[in-house]
């Protein structure tokens, strides 16, 4: 699992999208991106999460932001998630897991007391230039999307 830090180059990723598109992080130049990685479509944390972001999409994108939600979900399960709880940002499809392991995203958690791999719960806030500009290593669903935009608002 790589170790990335603030003023890092993020790395770049191309994943398929919600919106039938293809998001790559090179289209997104000169843009500020919130990448936010989460364990599974439509489960309790995540949904909370999710709607956290929905719910403050206007200030963060007047804030001049971009939120993309990644976990390794399908895109039919993105999109089944995005139209049951109206959210209004792309979700991406990391089938592969290649995005969550570039970004130290994938590893070893503890679930119900049993060690197995999956996604850990982890936000990237990517400068205009494409570097790392913060990091959340352990996000709780419920405060961090207003923990964001009070960020990116500073």
């Amino acid at each position: 699992m790589p170790t990335l830090l603030p003023g890092n180059v993020a790395p770049l990723f191309s994943l398929p999208a919600s919106t039938g598109k293809t998001v790559s992080l090179n289209e997104l130049a000169g843009k500020k991106v919130i990448l936010y990685f989460y364990p599974k479509d439509d489960t309790p944390g995540c949904t909370k999460e999710a709607c956290g972001f929905r719910d403050l999409i206007s200030e963060i994108k007047m804030a001049g932001a971009e939120v993309f939600g990644v976990s390794p979900d399908s895109v039919e399960s993105h999109q089944a998630f995005i139209k049951k709880f109206a959210l209004t940002f792309p979700l991406l499809a990391d089938t592969e897991k290649t995005v969550a392991n570039a970004y130290g995203a994938w590893g070893e958690k503890i679930v119900r007391g049993k060690k197995r791999m999956g996604v850990i719960r982890m936000t990237f806030l990517i400068d205009k230039n494409g570097s790392i500009e913060r990091i959340w290593p352990k996000v709780q669903p419920e405060d961090h999307p207003d923990e964001v935009l009070r960020a990116i608002k500073d």
